[in-house]
């Protein structure tokens, strides 16, 4: 495979407006991509995009959009071939996550969480996939997480939801090779963003390892840029360590632990 060259792409990154989709936008500007932004908030997209402008002199459009809403990947597709704006890789970070019982999650709020965890990265995948193979030199980078690699009672929908992009990305990355296209799953652990301020705590599970953004987005864009990249990879140590222990237990251990950890700060 091709070594990448980031001053070639134009990246696709939803999520955008903060935390590690911000961050994606401020390193890959500095690198030389120009940027489509994509996140609900507005005002911080024109800001960010107007200080990536300024710092870097990159093409930065902010593209302020529900993705919540039906067939978010075509309406985004049809909207930059209005422009005229290519995409050559895309970033899929968007999401948030609820904490609590199952039962006890508000329906609509349950749903919205699915559309944009597990609608919205299938379907913008699947918009842009075969104009990325096409160009040949770019990337789909569909951020997982942790919760992926073993149910996590309290955090039901998120962890499946999770689960179901790993096992998508990976797919993906077997179709594409031999095309040019890097397909990766990455995982980040506990990360210092808004995530907590959405699911209303700042410590759901009583732990308080957390990475920064800056940390996650400097382990992702490390497992890009190599020659021949994985289907998935997980930032740190500690992470990868707790996605490999998992493996030693049968499915009823696993989730029988995994409770007695989350289940308890409920």
């Amino acid at each position: 495979m091709q070594r990448l060259e980031h001053r070639a792409q134009t990246v696709l990154i939803t999520g955008a407006s903060s935390g590690i989709g911000a961050e994606f936008a401020r390193r890959l500007a500095a690198r030389g991509s120009a940027l489509i932004l994509v996140a609900r908030r507005a005002d911080r997209l024109k800001a960010l995009a107007a200080e990536l402008r300024r710092a870097h002199g990159v093409p930065v459009t902010p593209l302020p959009f529900d993705l919540s809403v039906p067939a978010p990947g075509a309406a985004l597709a049809a909207e930059l071939d209005r422009r005229g704006i290519p995409v050559t890789a895309v970033i899929n970070n968007a999401g948030y996550g609820s904490w609590g019982r199952f039962h006890d999650d508000d329906p609509e709020r349950l749903r919205q969480m699915i559309a944009v965890d597990v609608t919205a990265v299938a379907d913008i995948s699947r918009a842009f996939i075969n104009r990325l193979r096409e160009h040949g030199r770019g990337y789909l980078l569909n951020m997982t997480s942790v919760a992926a690699y073993a149910p996590v009672p309290n955090q039901a929908a998120y962890s499946a939801a999770k689960a179901f992009v790993l096992s998508l990305t990976e797919s993906l990355w077997a179709e594409s090779r031999g095309t040019g296209l890097r397909v990766l799953a990455f995982a980040p652990g506990l990360t210092r963003t808004e995530f907590f301020d959405v699911i209303g705590s700042t410590d759901p599970a009583g732990r308080s390892e957390f990475q920064t953004p800056e940390r996650v987005v400097t382990a992702a864009l490390r497992v890009l840029d190599r020659r021949d990249p994985p289907p998935s990879a997980v930032s740190g140590r500690r992470n990868h360590a707790l996605t490999l222990a998992g493996r030693l237990f049968t499915r009823r251990a696993g989730v029988t632990l995994a409770g007695a950890n989350t289940l308890r700060h409920s």
